[in-house]
């Protein structure tokens, strides 16, 4: 892997293999190994999971960055919602988005899946009139 350099302004958060970090100050940090990482703006909180596809996203993120019991559990979730959510819908499109979730969530790949997810998340908004989670983003360009 090659290193990661990463940014924080004081008062940004991030979670790096489960662990909740809270920057005091401005930090420009390092990761030297594979580390599974959101930073708190990607970060969905279970209130905000209000909505089929929310759930999928929070499944995966759980998938994510949980401890190891709870990754199994967060997949496993998401394996159920996103069947439901692939039988419940007319749009081939997302069905295919949530497949490649899935099968990238299940390679071990939860950031690629959450990014698909929150592609999903983004078309449900618009057809159902919802108001976008403005927190939860996933920028394109970091992996």
């Amino acid at each position: 892997m090659s290193t990661l350099v990463l940014e924080l302004r004081q008062g940004d958060m991030m979670i790096v293999n489960g662990a909740p970090i809270r920057f005091r100050n401005r930090a420009r940090i390092e990761l030297t190994a594979r580390a599974r990482f959101l930073f708190g703006k990607q970060l969905m909180t279970p209130e905000m999971a209000n909505s089929p596809a929310r759930r999928i996203y929070f499944a995966l993120q759980t998938a994510y960055i949980g401890d190891h019991d709870e990754r199994k559990i967060g997949l496993d979730l998401a394996r159920d919602l996103i069947r439901e959510f692939g039988e419940a819908t007319t749009s081939g499109m997302v069905r295919e988005l949530l497949e490649r979730a899935l099968k990238a969530a299940e390679a071990d790949q939860c950031y690629q899946a959450l990014k698909l997810a929150r592609r999903v998340m983004r078309h449900e908004e618009v057809v159902l009139g919802l108001s976008p989670v403005a927190s939860v983003s996933v920028p394109e360009d970091v992996a």
